[in-house]
């Protein structure tokens, strides 16, 4: 039995290792693998980024000093992390159709289902009970992107893929399309070798961004990224990418779908990542005629949730001026031009300048 070893029997800790990853699969996870703790050049690039404010008003991402790239200073005793990969692709409107059609509200693939932090959190939860169980009383815990965690350099290291040029974990298997966790353990377990990188000369990931935020391979300014606009950002969104931002309401997938690699993504079986409440199609005119309280009824349980639903008004304000001058568009933007929001106001008159202008053929 696996409990039987003794302060680090290295046979025992590879036969827990080899258990650990069939248990992963169990519990519904595509891979699982296991690395050391040392980030030591990913610490060099996250200060040279945060360095350059590419990081824009995400100041957690520097508040927690070395805790991101020294994961025993985030958890004492950790010398392996575990990472884990769950697919999230689902059989949803084709996101090409969405995005070509202004009047209706493209949102991330991912946020479509339930909020993966729970699912993930309780499966990784269970996968650490049993470790703990088998191999007695250990220092186990588990991130779901909830703690200054650096997770795809950790899932690198692992063995789970490769970072592409994008900066998203990619796998021949898979593509990108895929959510990561972590256990931090203080068990030595044997690590697993990292993959070849196999995106080659190929930068559609960079031509495709809408907002230019790939700088560079391996370099995003994330002031730039439609998903930090539209999920970070907690202000008003710089007017001159609004344009830009087109009819993406909550996040953007343009890099993803660019790669070559997600041609490979296989449909998730998990229930709870199937699409809610239309959200894979939706008309912006409906969003926008939402209450708060209709947005919290829909959108409970789900990742958008947590932007609120001021920053839903702003992202679908901002959809709207993009959209094609209709009467029923401007007519939704009108119900909103004097919200009780200042920040909704402010992106109302925007979009309904937009229109003004296009009436007239100034736009």
């Amino acid at each position: 039995m696996i409990r039987r070893m003794i302060q680090g029997d290295i046979t025992d800790l590879a036969a827990l290792a080899t258990a650990i990853k069939a248990w992963g699969r169990e519990l519904g996870f595509q891979a699982v693998g296991i690395s050391d703790t040392d980030l030591a050049a990913a610490e060099a690039r996250l200060a040279d980024w945060l360095d350059r404010g590419f990081h824009g008003d995400m100041d957690y991402m520097g508040k927690h000093g070395a805790k991101r790239t020294r994961p025993a200073e985030l958890h004492a005793g950790t010398i392996r992390v575990i990472s884990a990969r769950m697919d999230y692709s689902t059989r949803a409107a084709s996101a090409e159709t969405v995005l070509a059609d202004r009047n209706k509200a493209f949102v991330s693939r991912y946020a479509l289902g339930r909020d993966y932090h729970k699912i993930l959190r309780a499966r990784l939860r269970e996968l650490a009970s049993r470790i703990e169980r088998e191999a007695g009383a250990r220092g186990c815990r588990v991130f779901t992107d909830s703690a200054p965690v650096m997770e795809v350099e950790l899932a690198r290291k692992a063995g789970l893929g490769w970072r592409g040029k994008h900066t998203l974990l990619l796998t021949r298997e898979a593509g990108s399309y895929f959510f990561l966790g972590e256990i931090y353990t203080d068990l030595a377990l044997p690590v697993d070798a990292p993959v070849a990188e196999h995106c080659g000369s190929c930068e559609r990931c960079i031509e495709a961004c809408p907002t230019r935020a790939i700088l560079a391979p391996y370099k995003i300014d994330a002031r730039r990224c439609i998903s930090y606009l539209t999920i970070e950002l907690k202000g008003s969104i710089p007017e001159e990418l609004r344009p830009l931002v087109g009819n993406r309401v909550y996040g953007c997938d343009d890099c993803q779908m660019a790669c070559p690699w997600n041609r490979f993504a296989q449909a998730s079986v998990e229930s709870d990542f199937a699409v809610r409440h239309g959200l894979d199609a939706a008309e912006l005119v409906e969003l926008f005629s939402w209450t708060e309280e209709e947005f919290r009824s829909r959108l409970a349980g789900s990742a958008i949730f947590r932007i609120g639903y001021e920053r839903w008004l702003r992202n679908v304000a901002v959809g709207l001026g993009n959209a094609p001058t209709s009467e029923r568009v401007v007519s939704a933007l009108q119900t909103r031009a004097h919200d009780a929001s200042a920040m909704v106001r402010e992106h109302v008159a925007w979009a309904l300048s937009r229109h003004a202008a296009a009436s007239d053929g100034t736009l």
